[in-house]
């Protein structure tokens, strides 16, 4: 399966590289990922084969169209029209991987409560960095259960600045003395 996981993210980034539209295509697939994975109803509809392809397509149209390229719009629709949907979080991160790979970058998943602005962005991105020995891109997943600070992922190192963290390990200091 990762062979099959590996072509089509191979196949979307040297779509939307060849159309110039790399960052953008990118940027859109990674949040149509997330959206996919946070969201069981979505994924039941854009997974079931019982569901007609054009139903199933007609959803990949009403989400993404306003809010997604073109292209991003239509490499979505090829996926989930070849039976793929599953997989789509898995093809959306290894191009991901691979765009920011062809700018000798790693990719920093970043899990936040709230938005971060580009400064904050760019202020991560460089202490992650420091943090890794590694030129970081920074993609921000909005995630309410972090409750405060982020919690950041390179490649299989996980950096835990979440206010939850703190709190937990507040917890395992006080009920360790008891």
């Amino acid at each position: 399966m990762a062979d099959r996981v590996d072509g089509w993210a191979t196949g979307l980034f040297e779509v939307a590289r060849a159309e110039g539209q790399l960052e953008a295509v990118e940027n859109d697939l990674f949040r149509f990922a997330r959206a996919l994975e946070g969201s069981d109803e979505l994924r039941s509809v854009l997974t079931d084969e019982a569901v007609p392809a054009s139903r199933r397509l007609g959803v990949v149209t009403d989400l993404l169209g306003a809010r997604a390229s073109r292209l991003s719009a239509a490499l979505v629709s090829a996926v989930v029209a070849a039976g793929r949907a599953r997989e789509l979080p898995a093809i959306a991160d290894g191009l991901v991987r691979l765009a920011a790979a062809s700018r000798e970058r790693a990719v920093a998943e970043v899990r936040s409560a709230t938005p971060l602005d580009a400064d904050q962005q760019r202020r991560l991105a460089e202490a992650l960095g420091r943090a890794t020995g590694r030129n970081v891109e920074v993609k921000v997943v909005i995630d309410p259960e972090v409750l405060g600070g982020v919690v950041a992922q390179v490649g299989d190192t996980v950096i835990d600045g979440s206010v939850r963290a703190r709190l937990d390990e507040l917890r395992e200091r006080i009920g360790g003395r008891g």
